[in-house]
């Protein structure tokens, strides 16, 4: 048998795991009749139909279910393949929380070009519910985000990284605000929160009405810096981790008597094989510790 060509190979597993011509190539950077040409030369080849057709939706076919793993072991070998080499330069898609990033990303990024100068590293910042989604849409190779002890993100986290996600450190939130800040007397109180959808936004909501204390949205960033301005512009109070809070607010939660706020999970995500990928997964893993 002649050999099997790797991009129509990626193009099956990319419309295998979207279920979906269109979005696969959205990821793959091409056409919808691109990816289903490649598709069916690779039937052609292998002589079996590898999905079953309809107009609303696309499903493995038999042969298709029984090729998926072999699949992704072949495009995996290559990729460790090319990766000893030392010489080709290599993508990686992470997402990272802003939640997690926090407002400076320069040393950040500068340890992951130190650590692999060959590597292209495609970075993108979100909510942590945008990147899981993402995550599980396979348009990353490997998430970093934020959940909540009471949050209920609906899959398995291990600490050790024995199933689907890994704990690689908890933090506390803490209330912050500018050191000269003080809510307002008889109003609500004033909150500036990360637009939705935001695990530290909903945990402390409930923590304020678990506590019957009254708040509103004075301020909605679209960005932990955008947050960071209204806390040192006096605006309002914050429920942030330490870590990613700007220079200069403080813990204000004892002195004004805000409710204690859930311990903060930060979680790793990943399906990165090859051991170059997974080093710097790692290396981005520890400069956020």
């Amino acid at each position: 048998m002649d050999l099997l060509d790797l991009d129509a190979v990626r193009a099956f597993v990319h419309v295998a795991d979207l279920r979906s011509f269109t979005r696969a190539a959205d990821l793959l950077g091409t056409t919808q009749s691109a990816v289903s040409l490649k598709v069916k030369r690779l039937e052609a080849h292998i002589g079996k139909p590898l999905f079953e057709r309809t107009p609303r939706s696309v499903r493995l076919a038999p042969a298709g279910g029984a090729f998926l793993d072999a699949a992704r072991e072949l495009l995996e070998a290559h990729e460790r393949a090319l990766g000893s080499l030392g010489t080709e330069r290599r993508r990686l898609k992470i997402g990272l929380s802003e939640q997690v990033a926090g407002p400076n990303l320069a040393p950040i990024v500068a340890s992951l070009h130190r650590h692999d100068p060959r590597l292209v590293i495609e970075m993108h910042l979100g909510s942590s519910a945008m990147l899981v989604a993402d995550y599980d849409d396979r348009r990353l190779d490997a998430a970093i985000v934020r959940h909540e002890s009471d949050e209920l993100p609906g899959r398995a986290i291990h600490h050790g990284g024995a199933a689907d996600g890994e704990t690689l450190f908890v933090e506390p939130l803490a209330w912050l605000a500018a050191a000269n800040w003080a809510p307002p007397p008889g109003a609500p109180l004033p909150l500036a929160v990360l637009s939705g959808p935001c695990g530290v936004r909903v945990a402390a909501q409930r923590a304020l009405e678990r506590a019957s204390i009254e708040w509103e949205e004075t301020f909605v960033g679209g960005g932990i810096a955008a947050i960071g301005a209204a806390l040192t512009a006096g605006l309002a109070v914050s429920a942030l981790a330490r870590r990613v809070a700007p220079p200069g607010v403080v813990d204000v939660g004892e002195k004004f008597g805000l409710p204690p706020l859930p311990d903060s999970h930060v979680v790793l995500y990943s399906r990165v094989r090859d051991p170059r990928s997974v080093d710097a997964v790692r290396t981005l893993a520890k400069s956020l510790g």
